[in-house]
């Protein structure tokens, strides 16, 4: 992260609080997802009488809470990556990797993004509803649009700053 990124200035620093308290949103939905399953668990032991349709829960909250962190680990660099190829690379060597890795990310980013949004209005023209709690499947794609704007945001920040250390 560049040093505007780390103190909160300008956009960048704005684009870092907001990426970083949806992560936040996105464990609080985690959290949720394993009280779910906990409270589910337990009234099956003890009642006999598990939490009804708690399998759609955790596929529609566990599914958001990774496209909640995404953003998150673009904007930190704590994606996978092969260290193997770069860790006898030259300094501009990994700078022009780094920056190609951003372009690609920038690309498979906006493709995401434009084919959830056709997703979310498919689910929405055919109503689909989950089959024990009947939640319409379209409410899940709100927040993950909502994340891979954020990671599209944390691509270009993270472009930004490849190119400029390969400018350097």
């Amino acid at each position: 992260m560049s040093a505007e990124t780390k103190t909160g200035a300008g956009p960048q620093g704005l684009a870092t609080r907001v990426i970083t308290g949806w992560a936040l949103v996105g464990g609080l939905v985690l959290v949720g997802v394993v009280l779910i399953n906990a409270w589910s668990i337990l009234s099956g032991a003890l009642f006999n009488k598990p939490f009804a349709g708690d399998f759609e829960l955790t596929e529609m909250g566990a599914a958001i809470a990774v496209f909640c962190f995404l953003p998150y680990c673009q904007l930190t660099g704590a994606n996978v990556s092969a260290d193997i190829f770069t860790m006898r690379a030259s300094p501009r060597s990994v700078a022009l990797m780094s920056l190609f890795a951003g372009l690609i990310a920038l690309l498979f980013t906006a493709i995401l993004l434009w084919r959830m949004s056709a997703g979310l209005v498919d689910y929405r023209v055919y109503e689909e509803f989950t089959g024990i709690l009947q939640i319409p499947i379209w409410w899940a794609f709100l927040p993950i649009l909502v994340s891979l704007a954020l990671l599209f945001c944390a691509a270009v920040i993270g472009f930004l700053q490849a190119l400029k250390r390969v400018a350097r």
